[in-house]
């Protein structure tokens, strides 16, 4: 869990004490060392800075979770259960920013990819039915909806998902 500097920095450690340590004939230790710096470069590309971005997501601070996302060299290459959540978190600071094209394709991406649990991804069909019905497509609305349903198991999202149905009838009549 560290930035994409703070990742370098450790990098460039790691790479120098391997090669004092070969240096030194401490063989053993140097490969040891080497195997840290690419234990962590694999890290660099698989996880990067998302769980960083988390951190600041959970607070509804938009504004460091956005930089730490930005840090993400290719979202492609994140692992596939980082590759969700980094979506779901872009997909949300999209909303919050009334960016309603980007939202929905982040969403559509997250939808794509594990988000946590059945809650989670409910979540995900939630906003993209509200999206939908944002566009007045009641019938992708109503699928979304009926989705987020079968996997949701809060009362909350229930009733979110009850109040996005109704919508979705009251469009179609």
């Amino acid at each position: 869990m560290y930035s994409k500097k703070g990742r370098y920095v450790l990098m460039v450690l790691l790479l120098s004490s391997a090669a004092l340590c070969y240096w030194a004939a401490q063989y053993q230790l140097a490969a040891v060392t080497a195997l840290f710096f690419f234990f962590l470069l694999w890290s660099h590309y698989k996880q990067s800075s998302v769980a960083m971005a988390s951190k600041f997501f959970k607070n509804q601070d938009y504004d460091k979770t956005q930089k730490y996302l930005d840090e993400v060299p290719n979202p492609d290459r994140l692992s596939r259960a980082r590759r969700g959540y980094y979506e779901f978190m872009k997909g949300t600071i999209a909303l919050h920013h009334a960016d309603y094209e980007a939202a929905e394709y982040h969403f559509q991406v997250a939808s794509r990819f594990p988000v946590g649990g059945n809650n989670q991804k409910a979540y995900v069909l939630i906003h993209l039915a509200n999206l939908a019905l944002r566009k007045k497509d009641a019938v992708r609305a109503t699928t979304y909806a009926e989705k987020a349903k079968e996997l949701s198991d809060s009362s909350r999202a229930q009733e979110i998902i009850n109040k996005i149905q109704n919508e979705a009838k009251k469009m179609a009549n």
